[in-house]
C-alpha cells in the first residue's frame, strides 16, 4: 500500500471544489463544496443515532438506502440546517434538484451534508449561487481536494485529508478521504462529517456492509467532548473506474480493499481526535487482554471519555488513580487486582500500575512522559486475548472558551 499525499480527487473520476459563497455574513473563509464523479457511483453511508437528525442526514439516508449510488455531494459549513422542520428538508430537496438540472443527474442521486449551527435556516439564493460557481469551479486536482477540505471546516484548527493506493486484479486503486470536526465528537455511526472516494468497483451492499464494519473500529473509536453531533455522516463513494473485477464477497482483493479504506479511516479519525476544540495532545488509549473485543472498546473508550484523565493529561499529572476509576465504571468486567497500566509517548516509557497497584515509578519522568504528542495509555486486564484502541485529547480551558462564544 502507498500513502499519498492527496485527498478525494486522487481517484479516477472525481472532481471537486470549494469555495466562499456567503453562508454566515461578516466571515471570510470558505464555506462551500462539491464533490463529483464523472460516472453513477455506488454510495454507502453511515450516520448519526442521536434521535435529532439534521435533514441533510434525513434526505442522505434515503439516497443511501433506496438508491445506493450518488454522482455529487454538495456541503455547506456555517449553518447545519438542524432541527429547520419541513423546510430544512425542502432545502435539501431543493440543492439537490438545482444539482440535477445543472449537472444532468437524478435528484436522487445527489447527497446533501450541511455543518455549523443548529437551529438556523439556510439562505437558498446564497446556496443556489454557490453551487452554481461550484459547478464550473470543479475540477480533478489535488488544490481542488484542498479546497474542499477547507471548505468543509467550522472550528477545526487544520484540513484533515489522506489518500492510499494499492493494486486489485492488477489494477491500481486509489482510496481517498477528507474529513471535519473537532467539537461535539462522539460518534456512534461516523463522524462529524467524513467522505471517501474510491475507483474501485464493488457491489454496493457490500460496501455498506464494509463502511459499517470498518467505523466500528475508527470513526467510532474517537471522542472529544461526549456530545454526539445531530448531522454526524460518512459517506462513500465507488465508481469502479479503476477497472478490476467488480469485488464480490468470494474476491480475493476484498482484502486489499478493506485494508486501504481502514486506514484512510482510521488516519482521518485520528486527524479529529487530535484537532480537538483547545486539545494540546492526542490522547491514545489500546486495551490488551480483554475477554472480547467488545470489553476492550468498553474499556479504552471510557479512559478516553474521562474528563477527569484528560484534564490530568493535560496537566501532565500522572494520575493512575483516575484511569483505573473509568476502566472500573466502565461497565466491562474484570479483576482490578490484575491490572498493569503503562504511560507511553516519544518522551519515553513508564509502566505506573502493576497488578492493580502503583509501581515505584518517578513522577517527574512520567510527567515528562506525559508532555510528549500523542500520550499512549497501555492497558492490560490480563482477562483474555482480545485488544481496542480507542482515541481522544485532553481537556483543556481553551475547550470552553471555544465553547462559551460559538454561535457568535
Amino acid at each position: 500500500m502507498k500513502e499519498l499525499k492527496a485527498g478525494v480527487t486522487a481517484a479516477k473520476g472525481f472532481q471537486a471544489a470549494g469555495l466562499r459563497a456567503g453562508i454566515k455574513a461578516g466571515k471570510d473563509n470558505k464555506d462551500m463544496a462539491i464533490l463529483y464523479s464523472e460516472v453513477p457511483a455506488v454510495c454507502a453511508g453511515t450516520f448519526t443515532k442521536n434521535i435529532v437528525k439534521a435533514a441533510p442526514v434525513l434526505w442522505d439516508q434515503e439516497v443511501v438506502t433506496q438508491s445506493g449510488k450518488a454522482q455529487a455531494v454538495i456541503i455547506n459549513s456555517g449553518i447545519a440546517n438542524a432541527c429547520t422542520g419541513t423546510k430544512g428538508y425542502a432545502n435539501c430537496r431543493k440543492e439537490a434538484e438545482i444539482i440535477s438540472s445543472l449537472l444532468g443527474m437524478p435528484r436522487e442521486q445527489v447527497l446533501v451534508c450541511s455543518t455549523g449551527v443548529i437551529g438556523v435556516q439556510l439562505d437558498m439564493t446564497v446556496i443556489q449561487s454557490g453551487i452554481e460557481n461550484l459547478v464550473q469551479a470543479k475540477a480533478a486536482t489535488a488544490e481542488s481536494a484542498n479546497d474542499v477540505a477547507e471548505a468543509i471546516l467550522t472550528t477545526d484548527t487544520h484540513k484533515k485529508e489522506y489518500a492510499v493506493e494499492c493494486e486489485i486484479d492488477g489494477k491500481k486503486v486509489v482510496v481517498g478521504g477528507m474529513c471535519k470536526g473537532s467539537g461535539m465528537i462522539h460518534p456512534n455511526m461516523g463522524t462529524m462529517l467524513a467522505f471517501v472516494t474510491s475507483d474501485v468497483a464493488i457491489e454496493q451492499p457490500l460496501l455498506q456492509s464494509i463502511l459499517k464494519e470498518e467505523i466500528a473500529d475508527s470513526f467510532n473509536m474517537i471522542s472529544v467532548d461526549g456530545d454526539t453531533s445531530t448531522n454526524d455522516t460518512c459517506l462513500i463513494l465507488c465508481n469502479g473506474m479503476a477497472g478490476n473485477a467488480t469485488l464480490t464477497d468470494e474476491s480475493e482483493g476484498l482484502t486489499t480493499f478493506r485494508a486501504a479504506l481502514r486506514e484512510v479511516l482510521i488516519y482521518l479519525a485520528k486527524q479529529i481526535a487530535g484537532d480537538g476544540e483547545g486539545c494540546t495532545r492526542l490522547f491514545e488509549v489500546t486495551c490488551h487482554g480483554a475477554s472480547s473485543k467488545e470489553e476492550a472498546k468498553i474499556i479504552s473508550k471510557s479512559v478516553v471519555c474521562s474528563s477527569l484523565t484528560k484534564a490530568a493529561v493535560f496537566g501532565k499529572d500522572a494520575n493512575w488513580g483516575r484511569i483505573l476509576c473509568a476502566m472500573g465504571y466502565s461497565g466491562a468486567q474484570f479483576d482490578p487486582e490484575k491490572v498493569d497500566i503503562i504511560l507511553e509517548s516519544d518522551k519515553g516509557t513508564v509502566a505506573i500500575v502493576k497488578d492493580g497497584i502503583a509501581t515505584d515509578y518517578s513522577e517527574e519522568y512520567a510527567t515528562e512522559v506525559l508532555s510528549g504528542n500523542p500520550v499512549k495509555a497501555i492497558l492490560d486486564v490480563h482477562a483474555g486475548e482480545a485488544t481496542a484502541t480507542a482515541w481522544g485529547c485532553d481537556l483543556t480551558y481553551e475547550y470552553v472558551k471555544i465553547n462559551a462564544d460559538y454561535r457568535s
